[in-house]
């Protein structure tokens, strides 16, 4: 069974259960909108009419069905001769058990056994709460269409966030009502130029909305005090000495900050993460924090301390990468977000645990094996190497988030993070590419229980996996070591 991420348990039983052109997706009325899901995806799939059915399932249906006892975004899925089940205790887990009846759903109709599904019992569960993929829309624009099927396609994969990265020195990409330089101005360029782009509020409001008919959370990230180049050439007065200074369409970091002893900062600063959490109903927000090699270094902590208070403010859990546990008056429960390596260099896994002791959680996202925007091999057109070198599929599937920083548990540990940061990635496919088949070793790190990683078995389940992705339309790079079909 091709099946990734890999299920907690997986039975196999006798003989199969047979799509037919009668078949109907059955289900109560609170789960609805995942069977209306699952039906347009079998109508696409197989041509028939799939009805849905509200209530009761009959012989030869799929149902999708809400009861107790279930772990939390867990489900069971049972398929025999008389019909399909998927079971749960909320329309999350069930819409991944769907998730799951997708991958075991043939691409095609067999010209003997038409669309059959082998007889099984699964039952699953995810190893981590947070499951996320980053998608970096400031130093390369992409359009509301484009983040939907980046959605959709991490959704395949049981992946439950987006972590969108909206600002930074190349582009300012949310529309911020009272600053309307930030997009008009500060949102007209992209590394190496060819113009940028921008979402208006209502556009942002469409993917979180799209998001969350997917079971994914949107996480808006916006970068302060450093990456704030595109605010700075947009608005003279968050600069020290208030004369603007151009737009930026390069790839080098460090370079920027806001100004730490100025009111002005700090009333720009709650005014957009003011605005950017009533837009946004999940519960976090990411205030970044990383390089801000421009800012001296009490100068930082200073600023820390205050942002994060006012992030905290706006009722939002506040994220950071671990930088930020630099400062010692972080809200409590502030999560941080790893960016170092799987062997942690200079202070990372010191300040990462800082984030433990004050009560919060970690996300991991080790460069050297979570980072998409990382070239496959020195041959690879695409990518950068900074971390370490090229990261293969291997490397994305050979490492685990609670052997990084020493003395965090993974009781101490959100989940993971896969970010795609798109200096080189100027188009969906390009950022597809990247991001499979690596996205999905880190959804089986993710979800799966912790096992011994065999990647032999992982490489054959990817290629099944391959297929799928082909029938989607979804680029992915086929990458040495699996028997790609």
């Amino acid at each position: 069974m091709t099946l990734i991420p890999a299920p907690v348990s997986h039975i196999a039983g006798d003989g199969s259960f047979t799509i037919a052109p009668e078949t109907r997706v059955a289900a109560p009325s609170a789960a609805r909108p995942v069977a209306e899901y699952l039906a347009e995806w079998l109508r696409k799939s197989t041509g028939f009419a799939v009805p849905v059915a509200v209530g009761p399932a009959s012989r030869g249906d799929i149902s999708c069905g809400l009861e107790p006892g279930h772990p939390p975004n867990g489900y069971r899925l049972e398929a025999d001769p008389t019909g399909i089940r998927i079971t749960a205790s909320d329309t999350a887990g069930l819409f991944a058990g769907v998730q799951t009846l997708r991958q075991l759903v043939p691409i095609a109709a067999d010209a003997d056994s038409g669309w059959s599904v082998p007889a099984t019992t699964i039952t699953d569960f995810p190893r981590f709460a947070y499951r996320g993929a980053m998608l970096d829309v400031a130093r390369h624009f992409f359009g509301v269409d484009d983040v939907k099927r980046f959605i959709d396609a991490i959704a395949l994969l049981k992946f439950n966030v987006l972590h969108l990265h909206l600002t930074d020195d190349q582009g300012w990409r949310l529309e911020i009502d009272g600053w309307p330089r930030l997009t008009s101005h500060g949102g007209s360029t992209q590394v190496g130029g060819g113009g940028g782009g921008f979402y208006t509020q209502a556009d942002y409001s469409d993917i979180v909305d799209f998001a969350r008919s997917r079971f994914v959370t949107i996480v808006p990230e916006i970068d302060v005090p450093g990456h704030t180049n595109s605010a700075l050439a947009s608005y003279p007065e968050l600069t020290c000495d208030g004369q603007a200074p151009g737009l930026y369409e390069g790839i080098e970091v460090g370079f920027s900050s806001l100004c730490i002893d100025s009111e002005r900062t700090y009333e720009f600063v709650a005014d957009v993460l003011g605005q950017v959490a009533a837009l946004t109903p999940g519960p976090w927000i990411h205030i970044g924090g990383d390089e801000a090699l421009a800012t001296p270094a009490d100068d930082y902590i200073r600023f820390i301390d205050r942002a994060s208070g006012i992030a905290a403010a706006t009722g939002k859990t506040v994220i950071g990468w671990h930088e930020m546990g630099r400062s010692a008056g972080l809200p409590a429960g502030t999560i941080g977000e790893y960016w170092s390596f799987t062997t942690p260099e200079g202070d990372a896994a010191d300040l990462s645990r800082r984030f433990v002791d004050n009560g919060g959680s970690l996300i991991m996202a080790p460069g050297d094996v979570a980072y998409l925007d990382m070239k496959y091999d020195a041959s690879s057109a695409l990518g950068l190497e900074w971390a370490k070198g090229p990261t293969s599929l291997e490397d994305a599937y050979g490492w685990d988030p609670a052997d990084i920083v020493p003395g965090v548990e993974e009781a101490d540990i959100l989940g993971i993070e896969g970010p795609l940061w798109t200096e080189t990635v100027t188009t969906l496919a390009e950022a597809e590419r990247m991001a499979f088949p690596r996205i999905a070793a880190l959804a089986e790190i993710a979800w799966s229980p912790r096992r011994e990683r065999d990647f032999a078995g992982f490489a054959d389940r990817m290629a099944g996996l391959g297929e799928h992705l082909s029938a989607l339309g979804i680029a992915f790079e086929r990458t040495p070591n699996v028997p790609w079909r």
